[in-house]
């Protein structure tokens, strides 16, 4: 599969690029195919790419001292990762891994360079798309001192809601949700932890499963009130 400018055209961050750009972008970027937990990228490696998923799709990982697997942030397909180095020309942070089979296309960071200089709004993108991941990030870490193991998985869940259907409280849909064993390495808890959790939250119908491709919040306003601490399962 070779990386033409309408591939690359897929990406709402590249979209907007003129087609000469997309055209000389496309000439150095190549597609890499991954299987299940394959490594998409090394931790403490120059990969010298930044990394768009066109199917699939990715984690961003990384270890405790101990040898625990953490969950940091998904990668959907559209979304990008491996930015950083864009800035500091630093090492990979954390690990990214396929959760599914996946296609991606590799773009080496020279070119994204080049083009964020010559088209400021691909900058502002990458920018925006870093400044959220840093957000996440923040936001993640403060559910992993949360003591109470329904809270936090119900904040987890509270996450997930579109930010819209947060705002109205109104019944709410999570497209392709992660599966207990990725919410469980995300909030460092036993897949068992998760699933109990899960069994008590469908229970009492606060949320109940539409097929393996959503997860629908019923009641979003008790939801709410379990992730905030006010309520208790």
């Amino acid at each position: 599969m070779l990386v033409t400018p309408e591939l690359l055209s897929t990406f709402p961050g590249l979209r907007p690029l003129p087609q000469t750009t997309l055209d000389q972008i496309a000439r150095q970027s190549s597609v890499r195919k991954f299987a299940r937990r394959g490594v998409v990228l090394k931790a403490g490696e120059s990969e010298g790419c930044v990394c768009f998923l066109f199917e699939g799709r990715l984690q961003g990982v990384d270890f405790t001292i101990d040898g625990r697997e953490v969950g940091l942030y998904f990668v959907e397909p559209g979304d990008f990762c491996g930015e950083l180095a864009m800035f500091d020309n630093g090492v990979q942070p954390e690990f990214v891994i396929a959760l599914t089979a996946a296609v991606t296309v590799f773009v080496p960071i020279d070119s994204l360079k080049q083009a964020a200089l010559e088209n400021p709004h691909l900058l502002q993108r990458l920018g925006e798309r870093l400044a959220a991941r840093v957000r996440q990030l923040t936001r993640q870490r403060s559910l992993l001192g949360l003591p109470n193991v329904s809270q936090r998985v119900c904040c987890q869940l509270w996450m997930l809601v579109p930010e819209t259907e947060r705002l109205s409280l109104q019944e709410a849909v999570i497209m392709n949700p992660p599966t207990h064993m990725e919410i469980a390495i995300m909030l460092s808890l036993s897949r068992e932890s998760v699933s109990r959790v899960f069994q008590t939250l469908q229970t009492r119908q606060i949320v109940r499963r539409d097929g393996p491709g959503a997860l629908v919040v019923i009641d979003t306003p008790t939801l709410k009130s379990l992730a905030e601490g006010s309520g208790e399962l």
